[in-house]
């Protein structure tokens, strides 16, 4: 369920929607399911993608740190391949920019329509591939995303109130500054998408990275928080020029 929380500074307010757990994030979607493959190559993807499938790899967020100590025995380090319809059909429901900041349950199965499941979990997928001209998706990553563990992500930043914004009605100009936040979230506590509410800014007003509040438990990975997410800045008018007499 949707949770909202709002802070005001310099009579700016700064609307945020995110979701309260990764289950909530993925409601709706079905399990990702997937198969190992055993062997890899530009042939071996090929001849799965003319299949219908995708290559992918899971793994564990151990393998993102490069200081990381952990055995390889803990890397959960799967190579598999996902149905390129299911994850089509995902994509389109949850689309693009928020499928990098949405969880979802996987299940690795022994072979395709087998009963015998190798490993499951919640994922976070980090990494798409698609092919320039067509769009199509050619390799995922996945990361597990198990319930106490934390992870790095880009939450894309969604502005809303463009309408009715008065800046806006003035002839002024929406400055996107940052299309995306970068925090450390607990991976049941991953927000999909941020909203941002613009309906009351003027020209010149401007909302920072401090005014947006989240969840407690996400941490800003921000050197800077007095950055501006976005402004209303006026248009430039080229003046025109005197007539000659």
């Amino acid at each position: 369920m949707a949770r909202w929380w709002r802070s005001a500074t310099n009579n700016l307010r700064a609307a945020v929607s995110s979701h309260s757990s990764s289950q909530a994030s993925s409601a709706g979607y079905h399990t990702i399911q997937a198969i190992p493959r055993e062997c890899v190559g530009n042939r071996v993807s090929s001849r799965d993608r003319a299949q219908g499938r995708i290559p992918a790899v899971v793994i564990s967020q151990h393998l993102l740190q490069k200081d990381s100590t952990a055995p390889r025995s803990m890397s959960r380090k799967h190579l598999v391949t996902t149905e390129w319809k299911q994850i089509q059909a995902i994509l389109n429901s949850v689309e693009l920019p928020f499928f990098c900041s949405t969880t979802f349950p996987l299940q690795i199965r022994a072979g395709s329509g087998s009963s015998h499941l190798l490993e499951s979990g919640t994922v976070l997928p980090i990494k798409i591939h698609r092919d320039e001209a067509t769009g199509k998706v050619l390799n995922l990553v996945f990361v597990w995303a198990d319930d106490g563990s934390e992870l790095k992500v880009d939450v894309p930043v969604v502005f809303k109130g463009e309408d009715v914004c008065p800046g806006l009605q003035k002839g002024g100009h929406l400055n996107r500054v940052r299309t995306s936040l970068k925090y450390l979230c607990p991976a049941e506590l991953i927000p999909p998408k941020i909203e941002v509410d613009v309906s009351n800014l003027d020209i010149g007003d401007r909302i920072f990275m401090h005014d947006v509040e989240v969840h407690p438990s996400l941490k800003l990975l921000s050197k800077n928080e007095n950055m501006p997410i976005c402004k209303i800045v006026a248009t430039k008018w080229e003046n025109p020029q005197p007539a000659s007499l």
